[in-house]
């Protein structure tokens, strides 16, 4: 039968370290004099007496008597080595200044009796907590707890203390049993009697062989790839990956084991850590009023959160979807409580209410990121991707233009490169419109004429954790038992953080000087197949077994790969190295003028097939996957 383990009182501990003093004294002497018994009762009784009443003081003082044993650490064991310290210290000064010719403190007596008596005390306590710890891993039936082997990624401060945390916790189901590190001189050593491996598969493998079940990784600043090797590796052995939350996260300053984190595939397609040029940017926005359209939606929103950094003077948000408005403005209230914000209810399509916008807020700045972008709706709807992504784009750059705002920062898509659906054609013609209309503006290259407002264009892939985005579809099909399922085997797919995305909008924004297209290095595309397969990995199931994949075809308008850039496009480098200009097709503003009006004509009476032969007759290299459109002449006058 189980019971509970009893505190030791703290007067009892007091008096044990005081006999256990008293006793390595006489150890000590005993071990000087060569265990001669005749000389060793000289003196005896008044040397008890010095180190009975001098170290009753120093622990009273230093409290060494107050911690509980069954839990001593190294700040415990540190204050009884520095009582020990003080003691040896005074034993010499008495035996200097008061004793005289009897000399019972010797440098050599006083020497080894430090030495003794600071093993002593703390061995017995060390004894305890192991003892203790062993207790407490023995279930009522008398059978001893059985423990999950862990290994733990990174052998500095922070692993360090995660061994600590795991292997002491009394009633834990972790123990750590090796280290991981990268480098390949710290292989075969050990590191608090723990050893130490590399990060080689060879090494996974051999720790799977002997049981290991988890990695745990507590480094925060493990390169992307490294992690993703170290992730692969570890799945193709069975081995579950956590990791440790941030240390302003733990409860009550302290780690527990139900504390541990799955790693998150965001965190594998997460790349490093840009650099962004804040002066400038600063110098750009602030005291500026900025408006940003589709500021409710997840790429706007993460605008707002940024822009405030750079202290605008207001930041107006537009948005037709009132509860996420709403959201985002308590969000906005309770964060930053020093930032002027509006929310401004409002469909870019409704070109009254966004002239009211630009009357009375009259903003500087534009982040135009409002757009419809799910690629099959619009595949439905091309009557309304062309309302909303063309037409409202136009009226805000018209009314942009009407009343003097500085720059106009539209946020656009891949899927405008080549498109092959009618989303991707439709940002591409706000591309087209946005672009022919500031060559319009500002027809000559001379810097002495004065600028009107400045269009700039950026362009980049999917991002992660967007409303609607394929992983956290992935996440609840997982959750369901599956299947997950993928268009086809050979999809792939372009990633970027939103934070990230909106850091490079921004960046990009205040670079340009009107009329260029950034695109953004977006790494490597991503195998959506690949993708499924390690989010059921990281989830404990095994793909195609426990979760099944199922591959349900291309859906009209979908691609198979992204492009940044089309097979006429070339890019120029900028000072940022993950920003480029896109160099384009340039078309006169006359001509784009003209086939709008009949395009955005044909949208608001819901002419679907004349609105995608106008958007074919626009972007002639749109070519659609949709066999309902793919057939559709392009119409010539």
């Amino acid at each position: 039968m189980s019971y509970k383990v009893r505190i030791l009182p703290r007067w009892l501990v007091f008096l044990l370290d005081l006999f256990l003093v008293c006793f390595c004294l006489m150890l000590s002497r005993m071990i000087k004099l060569n265990f001669d018994w005749d000389q060793m009762g000289v003196g005896l009784k008044f040397m008890l007496g010095i180190v009975f009443i001098l170290n009753a003081i120093l622990f009273y003082v230093f409290k060494s008597y107050a911690g509980i044993v069954r839990y001593t650490n190294l700040e415990d064991t540190s204050r009884l080595v520095m009582v020990n310290a003080i003691s040896a210290f005074f034993y010499l000064v008495i035996n200097i200044f008061l004793l005289g010719s009897r000399n019972y403190f010797t440098l050599q007596i006083v020497s080894i009796n430090f030495f003794i008596t600071s093993f002593v005390i703390i061995s017995y306590r060390l004894v305890v907590r192991y003892v203790f710890n062993y207790y407490k891993t023995i279930s009522y039936t008398g059978v001893r707890i059985a423990r999950k082997k862990v290994v733990v990624y990174d052998t500095s401060g922070d692993g360090l203390h995660i061994k600590k945390v795991m292997n002491s916790l009394p009633d834990g189901d972790m123990q750590v049993v090796a280290f991981l590190d990268d480098s390949f001189s710290a292989n075969g050593k050990l590191l608090e009697g723990v050893p130490i491996y590399s990060t080689q598969e060879s090494s996974i493998a051999k720790l799977a062989s002997e049981g290991v079940e988890i990695l745990i990784v507590a480094s925060k600043h493990i390169e992307k790839n490294k992690l993703n090797e170290l992730v692969d590796n570890c799945l193709n052995y069975g081995i579950k990956i956590q990791q440790v939350p941030a240390m302003r996260d733990w409860l009550n300053g302290k780690l527990d084991t139900q504390q541990l984190q799955n790693i998150n595939i965001e965190d594998l397609l997460e790349r490093e850590v840009i650099k962004i040029h804040n002066e400038a940017i600063y110098s750009e926005l602030k005291g500026k009023k900025i408006l940003v359209t589709g500021a409710a939606g997840s790429i706007g929103s993460e605008l707002v959160r940024q822009l405030i950094n750079y202290r605008p003077s207001v930041i107006i948000l537009c948005d037709k979807a009132e509860t996420p408005m709403h959201d985002l403005l308590l969000e906005i209230n309770e964060k930053y409580k020093n930032q002027s914000t509006i929310g401004y209810l409002g469909d870019i399509c409704d070109r009254q209410r966004m002239e009211h916008l630009f009357e009375v807020y009259n903003p500087n700045i534009v982040f135009h990121a409002a757009a419809y972008k799910h690629v099959p709706l619009m595949e439905d709807n091309p009557s309304i991707a062309i309302l909303n992504n063309v037409a409202g784009t136009k009226t805000l750059a018209e009314l942009s233009v009407a009343n003097g705002v500085e720059k106009f920062v539209m946020v656009s898509t891949d899927k405008a490169v080549n498109p092959t659906n009618v989303m991707g054609a439709s940002k591409r013609i706000a591309e087209i419109f946005t672009q022919s209309y500031y060559r319009h503006l500002n027809p000559t290259n001379d810097i002495t004429v004065e600028k009107k407002t400045k269009f700039v264009t950026t362009r980049f892939g999917n991002v992660l954790g967007s409303n609607g985005s394929v992983i956290p579809r992935f996440k609840k099909q997982i959750e369901k038992g599956g299947p997950i399922t993928v268009t086809h085997p050979d999809i792939t797919r372009y990633f970027m953080t939103i934070p990230e995305a909106c850091q490079l909008v921004i960046e990009a924004g205040v670079m340009g000087q009107g009329g260029e297209i950034f695109i953004f290095d977006m790494g490597k595309a991503v195998r959506i197949a690949d993708l499924a397969k390690k989010l059921i990995k990281l989830s404990g199931k095994e793909p195609d077994r426990e979760i099944r994949i199922v591959y349900t075809g291309l859906r009209p308008g979908e691609k198979l790969f992204e492009e940044l850039l089309s097979s006429a496009e070339n890019s120029r480098p900028t000072y940022h190295e993950k920003i480029m200009i896109a160099d384009v097709r340039q078309y006169d503003f006359d001509e784009v003028e003209a086939k709008l009006a009949k395009l955005i004509s044909s949208a608001r009476n819901h002419y679907t097939l004349e609105t995608v032969s106008l958007m074919k007759d626009l972007v002639p290299e749109f070519i659609s996957n949709n066999p309902s459109y793919n057939k559709i002449n392009i119409k010539t006058d």
